[in-house]
C-alpha cells in the first residue's frame, strides 16, 4: 500500500469572478505521487496551493505531512512557510536577476554539494548557461532555472503553478519530460496546476479535477476520463 505523505482539509471563503465562493477541499496523496490539480480559471487550484506553502491562511481545518502537523485550526498550529519543507514554482518564475544559473541554484542550496548541484543542472540542460543571468535566457530555460533552483531545497512536496503556460508547444514538452525525469530522480512528491488536458494525461498519477472551490471528481487521468478527450 502506497505511503500516505498528505492529508489536509480546508475551507476559505475566497472571491472569483462569479462572486463568493467557499473553498471546501480534501486531499490524500500518496508519497512521491505526481497529483494534478485540473479546472478552469478561478477553480482555486492556485489558492490550494498557496495554502499547502503557508502563503494563505485558512478559515477552518488541517494539513498533515507525515508525522507533521503543518496547520490545525482547531489547535491554533500553522506552521511559517519557511517551516514547511516545499520548492514552490510561480507562473512568473520569481528568479533574482541579479544572480548567476548557478548562483540561483546555490543560494537555495547553500551547502555547496557540487555533485547534487551538477545533476540539477544535467537534467535541465542549463550546464552550458551556468554564468548567465536570467534575462540572458529564453523564457524555456528560465522556466528550467525556476524548476532547478525549487528542487535544489530538496524539498519533501514540489509546488508547480502551471509552470509551461507561457511556453510555447515545443518546448511544453521538453519541459514536461524534464519534470517527469527530476521528479523520479529527485523523490519529490508533486503537485502541479494545470488546465491542460495533454499535461495532465502525460504527467499525472492522480489527479483531482476542481470547479467553484471543491473537488467534483478524481482518480487516475483514465478514471477521470481524460484519454478520451485527447
Amino acid at each position: 500500500m502506497e505511503e500516505l505523505l498528505i492529508d489536509m482539509h480546508v475551507t476559505k471563503k475566497i472571491h472569483t469572478s462569479n462572486g463568493t465562493e467557499i473553498l471546501d477541499v480534501e486531499l490524500k496523496i500518496s508519497k512521491y505521487q505526481l497529483v494534478t490539480l485540473f479546472g478552469k480559471s478561478g477553480a482555486g487550484k492556485t489558492t490550494v496551493l498557496k495554502i499547502i506553502a503557508g502563503l494563505l491562511s485558512v478559515d477552518s481545518g488541517y494539513i498533515k505531512v507525515g508525522d507533521d502537523v503543518w496547520l490545525d485550526s482547531t489547535q491554533k498550529i500553522n506552521l511559517r512557510p519557511q517551516k514547511r519543507n516545499i520548492g514552490f514554482v510561480f507562473q512568473d518564475y520569481a528568479l533574482f536577476p541579479n544572480m548567476t544559473v548557478k548562483e540561483n541554484l546555490l543560494y537555495a542550496y547553500p551547502h555547496q554539494e557540487k555533485n547534487y548541484v551538477s545533476e540539477l543542472l544535467d537534467i535541465f540542460h542549463l550546464k552550458g548557461l551556468c554564468e548567465r543571468r536570467p534575462n540572458q535566457l529564453s523564457g524555456g530555460q528560465q522556466q528550467r532555472l525556476a524548476v532547478a533552483r525549487a528542487l535544489a531545497r530538496k524539498p519533501k512536496i514540489l509546488l508547480l503553478d502551471e509552470p509551461l503556460s507561457a511556453l510555447d508547444y515545443d518546448t511544453r514538452k521538453i519541459l514536461q519530460d524534464e519534470i517527469i525525469l527530476a521528479h523520479k530522480n529527485f523523490n519529490a512528491t508533486t503537485i502541479l496546476v494545470s488546465h491542460d488536458i495533454n499535461e495532465v494525461v502525460k504527467l499525472s498519477d492522480y489527479m483531482y479535477i476542481m470547479h467553484d472551490g471543491k473537488i467534483v471528481k478524481n482518480g487516475t487521468p483514465q478514471q477521470c476520463g481524460m484519454v478520451g478527450l485527447l
